[in-house]
């Protein structure tokens, strides 16, 4: 994959920052609200905290990736996450910990955001796929090293927490330092920018033999948009097509439940009968299937297509959530860890390697800032609510009625993928931009 792979591994490594930032709370949640005795509803917020950050953060992604570039952004979310895992490690107090959480929350909200978009724009059409699939790869890698980090850190005292979200630190420099060896996107340098000949250098490091065709290629869409456009513009209804594609995988990657199970597995499992260092345990199973999957996801996205891996994925969710439902409501507790780890592996394969592939390339080069911030921030809200309510829904419900309603959320988006979804594999981003503006304005 030559240049461009490198380069996509690079900025897909905020993906491991994200993943790791997101579970390593697990381990140390229930630590935190012993710390300063919480009650369910203020640990809901200091746990979500983060996630209300990244809201933020994938929301006003756009401006910084269309004022300054999609490289500086990539810059500063690298800043973001050491910050937040040395103050996190460091706090005081809960709202010193929330602050510190909401900062690393920013990074990984602007990183869903800056980075599929960044991959996608320096990516050839016929790896595309792959490449940006990368992110997701390096999220759940991350999700795994800080499930098997907690649980080699979970016996070294009451303080283990703090070790738990300090260990952050290490990647977000190693991070940081990587992204000052990339070059900006072609694409923003050239529609954004005007500078045609930057961008024939970028592109003739990624391609030489197709130079001349990307670039008239960039040039005819930018021609038929404007090199950039207001939230009032984005919204006028020539973009309706793939803001509602954008919209609706995210809607439906949250109400999945993945962010509910991520956060809050150890607790999930305890409620079956596990003990608490079984529960951390079984957590690490989770993170390795689902690296498992994302892989299997990663081989298939550029040769199945996108949609038959949300067919794929649809119907292992059904499938899980059903049975996990079933687990818990007939007592029979042994059912639940497999499906669980059904469920993951339901989601590794399909929305996980889907939802920022899709979402990076449905929108044109002047959008596509925007699309992805509104993508992303779509699905952080979802996350962020689900997150906040958890401790009391997992409290006061049934865990058989939780998993049944995750459940017939996922019947319908089975039933989106087959009627709206379209297929984005091995066509050029200004191929598929064209079929989506023409089919909105139709």
């Amino acid at each position: 994959m030559g240049k461009s792979g490198s380069w996509a591994l690079v900025a897909a490594l905020a993906g491991f920052l994200f993943g790791f930032d997101t579970a390593v709370i697990s381990g140390a949640e229930q630590a935190v609200q012993a710390e300063w005795s919480m009650s369910d509803l203020l640990h809901g917020l200091a746990i979500s905290a983060a996630l209300w950050g990244t809201v933020i953060g994938a929301l006003t992604a756009g401006w910084p990736l269309d004022r300054f570039g999609r490289k500086k952004t990539l810059v500063w979310i690298g800043i973001l996450y050491a910050l937040s895992a040395i103050g996190s490690a460091l706090a005081w107090d809960p709202s010193s910990f929330m602050i510190f959480r909401f900062i690393g929350g920013l990074g990984v909200g602007a990183s869903s955001v800056a980075a599929p978009a960044y991959i996608a724009e320096i990516a050839p059409g016929k790896v595309r796929g792959r490449l940006v699939a990368l992110f997701q790869t390096m999220i759940v890698l991350g999700i795994l090293i800080a499930y098997l980090s907690n649980y080699l850190l979970g016996g070294i005292g009451a303080e283990a927490w703090r070790w738990m979200l300090g260990a952050e630190v290490l990647p977000a420099i190693a991070y940081l330092l990587a992204t000052f060896a990339i070059p900006e996107s072609p694409r923003w340098l050239l529609v954004t920018r005007g500078e045609e000949n930057a961008a024939r250098d970028i592109l003739h490091r990624i391609n030489p033999a197709t130079v001349d065709e990307t670039i008239v290629a960039i040039k005819e869409e930018a021609r038929r948009e404007k090199r950039q456009i207001s939230w009032g513009e984005f919204f006028s209804g020539t973009l309706k097509r793939p803001i509602f594609l954008a919209f609706l995988i995210a809607f439906f990657n949250q109400v999945s439940g993945i962010n509910a199970i991520i956060y809050y597995a150890p607790r999930i499992f305890e409620l079956s009968g596990s003990g608490a260092s079984v529960a951390l345990l079984a957590t690490v199973g989770i993170g390795a299937i689902n690296l498992l999957f994302t892989l299997i996801g990663l081989a298939l996205i550029d040769r199945a297509g996108r949609k038959f891996l949300m067919y794929l994925g649809s119907v292992g969710y059904i499938i899980s959530l059903g049975m996990t439902a079933y687990g818990f409501a007939s007592g029979q507790f042994a059912l639940v860890l497999p499906f669980i780890l059904m469920f993951i592996a339901a989601h590794a394969i399909g929305q996980g390697a889907v939802i920022w592939v899709y979402i990076s390339e449905i929108f044109p080069s002047a959008a596509r800032a925007k699309g992805q911030s509104l993508g992303a921030g779509t699905h952080w809200v979802f996350a962020a609510a689900l997150t906040l309510v958890m401790p009391s829904i997992l409290a006061s419900v049934a865990p058989s009625t939780i998993f049944l309603a995750f459940g017939a959320m996922m019947v319908l988006q089975l039933v989106w993928v087959h009627f709206a979804m379209f297929e984005t594999r091995g066509r050029s981003l200004e191929d598929i931009s064209r079929e989506s503006s023409a089919a909105s304005l139709g």
